[in-house]
Formats: C-alpha cells, structure tokens, sequence
C-alpha cells in the first residue's frame, strides 16, 4: 500500500499591508446627473493618476406608492407612482491629499447625494 503525506503550503499575501480605501458612493433621481457627475468624479481621479475600480452600478432603488384618486367616491379607483434612486459605487485605492482636495472642491449638479467613507 502507497501512502501519501499531506503537507501544508503556507500562502503568503503579497498585500499583506493594509491600503487606504476612498469609497464613494452617489446616488441620484435621475440616471443622466448620475453618469455626468460620476464622469467628473472619474476625470478629476484620473487626471491626478489615481488608481480606481468601478464605477460599479448598484440595484436601482424602487418606492412605490399607492394612493386613491378620489376620497370618498369609488374606492377601488387607486393610482401607483413610484421613485427610482439610480446608485453607483467608487472606490479610490491608496488616495493622494490632492486626489481628496481636488475632489472636495468639485461642483456637482444638486439632486446628487454623495457619501465618503475612508476604509
């Protein structure tokens, strides 16, 4: 009988030291504001030679609402309106200080809702 002995590889992580993350999160109304300020966000990275990932299209956001058309005549008579937040996700790997001054200084379109979070 053969036996065979197992051995243990021991794998070593080439990224053992921990990288600063810039993760920025927009989200908006409208799916247009939200690609054009996504488009400034990535130009204004990439000019300071920024290394990115995404930006990533999150799930669409859907509140839907039903309500009666009329008060007290023909109950059954409802309509249904519903609100889209379209999201998007960017991450900024290892950030410089002028990548985070050049991006706190951008001027983007209000109905855009943006959250940074350092990781």
């Amino acid at each position: 009988m053969a036996t065979t002995t197992k051995t243990k590889k021991t794998v070593k992580k080439e990224d053992a030291k921990e990288t600063s993350r810039l993760r920025i999160k927009v989200s908006a109304y409208e799916h247009k504001l939200l690609d054009a300020s996504i488009k400034q966000i990535v130009d204004t990275a990439m000019r300071h030679d920024a290394k990115l990932l995404g930006p990533i299209p999150l799930p669409t956001e859907i509140k839907k609402y039903t309500v009666n058309r009329s008060s007290f005549i023909d109950k059954n008579s409802r309509e249904q309106f519903e609100m889209r937040v379209h999201k998007r996700l960017i991450d900024i790997v290892s950030p410089s200080p002028k990548i985070i001054e050049s991006l706190t200084n951008l001027n983007l379109p209000s109905g855009v809702n943006i959250d940074v979070k350092m990781l």
